[in-house]
């Protein structure tokens, strides 16, 4: 039986490109999105990815300008929609950003998921996937790093915190109403863009993720890539994070959706989503220049506030219950991320 899915931040880089998986296994995707951070001038119509997203399936995807936190915009959609499922993807993302204006953060990412929450009860709807991040580890104590791992003491920054507290409320929910099931999903370091080149990642503002700053690099919009600390425990110094390519990240929640079909007494579970392997930031920067066949330039700067040094999962979780494997390396992350930009320099998202 289709299952129709409601998908909050639908308009959002890692949504867009599960949208495009969902509905290519035959589901039906309504998509939410407050468009805060959007370049859209005629925010009336549907955003550009939205476009492009009926354009790659050939199929229609309602599309809804609202925020989480207003519960009468919810309300509406709910009563307008049989809604099976949601996977809840809104949310700010900046870890910087998160830094300097926490109390932002917790309100968006905290107060108003559990409005959606209270909206979802109401409406009897009980199925929930919930997008999270490695960042709710924080300083790892060991690698690799398994979703039994330690999570929110050692959290570096709020948006870590954040999505800690909202796994936390999820599980105090399904430890109530044994109705509940929930699927977390911890991304690791989500990079890429879809094979096609249509839809990817075009971050609002100056952009804080590695691949979209060497990418603005090799356009020639930025001098060099900064590169935060030189003497962290890694090979070179630098960061070490597991880059994962986002149409891995998109199959896993297809993956996730089954699981919910077949959750039974644990009506909580988390999964990383990761490929297992760490890559130092100058790895990156010269795997990305021999795909382009060109030096990108960089400098050393000092630490940056809230960075994890060395992070990878441990996904053998995934791997046995959701028969989830990445299929994409960081070659792939480079060559379809420049195709992408390439593709839509003078495009919006």
């Amino acid at each position: 039986m289709e299952e129709t899915v409601l998908i909050t931040g639908g308009a959002g880089y890692i949504a867009s490109h599960v949208i495009v998986e969902l509905l290519e296994n035959n589901y039906t995707v309504i998509a939410l999105d407050n468009l805060r951070h959007y370049y859209s001038v005629n925010q009336s119509e549907k955003p550009e990815c939205i476009k492009r997203i009926e354009q790659l399936t050939g199929k229609v995807v309602p599309f809804y300008k609202a925020d989480i936190s207003d519960q009468s915009a919810l309300r509406n959609i709910f009563k307008l929609h049989k809604i099976d499922v949601v996977i809840h993807m809104a949310a700010l993302t900046d870890v910087s950003e998160s830094i300097k204006t926490p109390l932002t953060y917790y309100s968006n990412n905290v107060v108003s998921s559990i409005t959606l929450f209270e909206v979802m009860k109401d409406f009897n709807i009980k199925k929930l996937i919930f997008s999270s991040s490695s960042n709710v580890f924080g300083t790892p104590q060991v690698l690799p790093v398994s979703e039994d791992h330690l999570t929110g003491i050692r959290c570096t920054n709020p948006y870590g915190r954040s999505k800690f507290f909202v796994e936390e409320i999820l599980r105090n929910v399904c430890e109530s109403d044994e109705n509940w099931q929930v699927v977390v999903l911890r991304y690791f370091n989500p990079a890429g863009a879809h094979k096609s080149g249509l839809i990817g990642q075009n971050p609002f503002g100056v952009p804080n993720n590695l691949i979209p700053c060497i990418m603005q690099v090799a356009e020639g919009q930025k001098e060099r890539v900064t590169v935060y600390g030189s003497d962290y425990d890694t090979k070179d110094g630098t960061c070490s994070k597991d880059f994962t390519h986002i149409t891995d990240i998109a199959t896993g929640h297809v993956k996730a959706l089954e699981k919910l079909k077949k959750l039974c007494a644990e009506n909580w579970v988390a999964y990383n989503l990761g490929t297992g392997q760490g890559y130092t930031i100058l790895e990156v920067i010269e795997v990305f220049s021999k795909t382009i066949n060109r030096k990108i330039p960089y400098e050393i700067v000092n630490r940056r506030k809230g960075d994890l040094g060395n992070i990878f999962a441990d996904i053998t979780k995934a791997k046995r219950e959701l028969n989830w494997m990445p299929t994409k390396t960081i070659v792939d992350i480079c060559t379809d991320a420049w195709k992408w930009h390439s593709q839509n320099r003078k495009s919006n998202k």
